[in-house]
């Protein structure tokens, strides 16, 4: 059958006549979409909607994560054959899932771009889907939270990082990537004592309440240690999962702007993510990946596996009802 389907599926980014089912279509062929999903504004039925944020205006170091978007699509074809390994479901064929597109802004007008994305997340989430945000730099994030918030009251915020990102920066109008969650707390937007950081390997000793894994924790104490406290702390509260790609040492994800050594292995991440299913999953993004500075493509590969673990977290709880 998948045989059959290879030699006439093409294009499912716009033919795909439903938005459930795996995809057979020659993955170095056709119009790219998030895991072969149908392009589509029409929500109607939808369970989680994937969209892009090509935004990095507010990069410290090197840009490019614009890119991000686009690059993680395309990894992501080699990925829609088959469910997600070692979960035990197939997420892509039990939900409605849609590849949203990308978020339209005036890239001369920074100014307007969060409130731009916080009414494009807004309207998704108004008419009933999740969403998982494709990026763009991390501060794309508090804009999403904005909405998210709005929704579901102070979150849960599950970060995975080499930065903290709560730099203190009292200035509400500065877009900057490393300051976004110092405003989240300031905010409310989120709940600092139900939020966990992981991988983090930089000094900011202004922790703001938020519990850190760093890395050198997650070594050397292992993933099911990392796995019960996170769980401890998120409880049943609804989270929002961010995941920088620079919390991959930077071997596994040279594509980034801010490399720091001494990172998570991919294998870490893969394990902790499915060990976390269950927890209340309400939306998430994955951000930072910068296709200039990796030749290879092995960064945005890893991008795109992240949000289809993603994807699968967002589903397994919904599956159990």
């Amino acid at each position: 059958m998948a045989l059959e389907d290879a030699r006439t599926q093409v294009d499912l980014a716009f033919t795909r006549p439903e938005t459930r089912g795996l995809a057979f279509e020659n993955a170095f062929g056709g119009a790219t979409s998030f895991l072969r999903r149908r392009y589509s504004k029409d929500l109607a039925g939808v369970d989680l909607a994937i969209t892009g944020v090509p935004f990095d205006q507010a990069v410290t170091h090197r840009p490019g994560a614009r890119f991000g978007p686009r690059a993680i699509r395309e990894a992501s074809t080699l990925q829609a054959f088959d469910p997600p390994h070692g979960w035990g479901f197939d997420p892509l064929s039990r939900f409605g899932i849609v590849d949203y597109g990308d978020l339209a802004f005036d890239y001369a007008k920074v100014a307007d771009f969060p409130d731009a994305l916080s009414a494009h997340i807004r309207g998704i989430l108004a008419a009933g889907p999740g969403t998982i945000a494709l990026g763009g730099d991390h501060s794309i994030t508090l804009p999403i939270l904005r909405a998210y918030a709005e929704r579901f009251g102070p979150l849960s915020l599950l970060q995975f990082d080499a930065h903290s990102d709560t730099w203190a920066d009292d200035d509400m109008a500065r877009i900057d990537h490393g300051t976004m969650f110092y405003k989240a707390v300031k905010l409310g937007l989120i709940d600092p004592a139900r939020s966990v950081q992981v991988g983090i390997r930089t000094d900011n000793p202004d922790t703001l309440g938020i519990t850190i894994l760093d890395a050198r924790e997650v070594h050397e104490r292992g993933v099911a240690a990392a796995v019960e406290r996170i769980r401890a702390i998120l409880g049943d509260h609804p989270v929002y999962l961010t995941f920088d790609i620079d919390a991959l040492d930077p071997a596994f994800a040279p594509g980034t702007g801010t490399p720091v050594w001494g990172g998570l292995a991919s294998w870490q991440v893969a394990a902790m993510l499915r060990d976390l299913a269950g927890i209340n999953l309400v939306g998430g993004d994955v951000v930072e990946v910068s296709p200039p500075y990796d030749p290879t493509g092995a960064t945005a590969i890893a991008g795109a596996h992240v949000a289809h673990e993603l994807l699968a977290l967002y589903c397994w709880r919904r599956m159990r009802g």
